[in-house]
């Protein structure tokens, strides 16, 4: 039988925020893929864990992968980490993963700390629905391109930013999105300098300018304010009954959701057109 890859989470900052769980497993396993051996080996001595740890980063996944779908098929368990946080959250990890599904491995998720959830849960902003987007582009052309696609995005904007290219981004941001749009920035998340920012676009741009920025950074942008839809409900009961196939039900229905009204009110009006 083959072995288990457990996809174990680990620490952002804070060496406590690790479960008892991943700390066994990682104990028990035959071996650990790390993003950074060097990183992780002073996790692991921490809490006195002498697993062997191989490497498993974004510049060898594809030619490493199938040496741990080998040990794994031969019967040992493996644990992969990365830096912090999460694996295969904007992290290596997922090619590994579907390697495994492709060869019918098994593979368990030991759960815990992720600075994406971590900045949501303090931020204040809209969590029931959110778009997260990895990490920007580094370069203004293609920052600015991924911020048009999401600009009128109805639910918070997550992403992960650099600190040497926050005052660059919020420059793309403001001109894309507007300075008065609504922004929280989570930096040193569980650590001593532990921050949250939150206001608006420009207010940002003011308090990150003031002082040199360190740390890694979560973006959170506020749900874009509704848009006003163009003309009068009765055009756009028009409109529908000609550009589509759509039932009077399903137009009246979608109009009362367009104008934000009720659909008794729609449908009064649609009786004239009828």
């Amino acid at each position: 039988m083959s072995g288990t890859l457990y996809v174990v989470a680990t620490p952002i900052g804070n060496l406590e925020d690790i479960s008892y769980r991943a700390v066994r497993i990682l104990q028990e396993v035959a071996q650990i893929a790390a993003e950074d051996t060097r990183h992780s080996r002073k996790l692991l001595n921490h809490y006195g864990i002498d697993t062997s740890l191989i490497s498993y980063h974004e510049h060898n996944e594809k030619s490493r992968s199938p040496q741990l779908i080998a040990k794994l098929q031969a019967g040992e368990s493996l644990a992969l980490i990365s830096d912090a946080g999460t694996p295969c959250i904007a992290d290596p990890g997922y090619r590994l993963v579907s390697s495994c599904r492709q060869h019918g491995v098994n593979v368990v998720a030991v759960p815990g700390a992720s600075a994406l959830v971590a900045a949501l849960s303090i931020s204040g902003l809209p969590t029931d629905a959110f778009r997260f987007i990895g990490f920007l582009p580094a370069k203004t052309h293609g920052r600015c391109q991924v911020l048009q696609q999401v600009k009128d995005v109805t639910d918070t904007v997550a992403c992960y930013e650099a600190p040497h290219r926050l005052a660059a981004c919020l420059v793309d941001i403001a001109m894309v999105c507007g300075v008065d749009r609504q922004i929280a920035i989570a930096r040193e998340l569980t650590k001593r300098h532990e921050e949250l920012f939150s206001g608006t676009v420009g207010e940002a741009q003011e308090y990150f300018a003031a002082s040199t920025v360190k740390g890694e950074l979560v973006l959170l942008l506020a749900p874009a304010p509704p848009r006003q839809p163009e003309g009068t409900i009765v055009e756009a009961l028009q409109r529908l009954r000609q550009e589509t196939e759509l039932s009077w039900k399903e137009i009246v229905k979608q109009v009362a959701k367009e104008f934000g009204v009720s659909g008794s009110e729609v449908y009064k009006q649609s009786l004239e057109l009828r």
